[in-house]
């Protein structure tokens, strides 16, 4: 799934689940704030933004960063594109950096940061 970003979407089940697994769909060229909405939305439909301080966004950021880690922890030097890695392997990292970009637009979002400046930046 080259360039493509892996996300919730489906509303219907976004809405009914009580869980944190999400429905996910492939979808190109999202931009950081759609994502921040629906990550939000998604939050505030289970009553969980009240949770979602800082500290704690920070702290399960940290632990989605720890577990993308242990997938690279005994392979050694990888090379670029993973040629040598199962479809499972990949499928595993593609989550957890899923994981850890969910957290991390949370986070910037529970603290008032814009993540789409760094756009701007990049342009420069």
């Amino acid at each position: 799934m080259k360039h493509e970003l892996l996300l919730l979407h489906n509303k219907e089940k976004m809405e009914n689940s009580n869980s944190y697994e999400y429905s996910r769909k492939v979808m190109k060229d999202v931009s950081l704030k759609e994502l921040r909405d629906r990550l939000a939305e998604f939050a505030r439909v289970r009553g969980w933004d009240q949770y979602h301080s800082p500290r704690n966004l920070l702290l399960a950021l940290v632990g989605e960063v720890g577990e993308l880690s242990e997938i690279f922890q005994w392979k050694g030097e990888v090379e670029r594109g993973l040629p040598n890695w199962t479809s499972d392997d990949k499928e595993h990292l593609e989550e957890e950096l899923s994981d850890v970009l969910l957290y991390l637009v949370q986070l910037a979002d529970v603290c008032g940061l814009d993540l789409g400046i760094l756009e701007g930046t990049l342009e420069q």
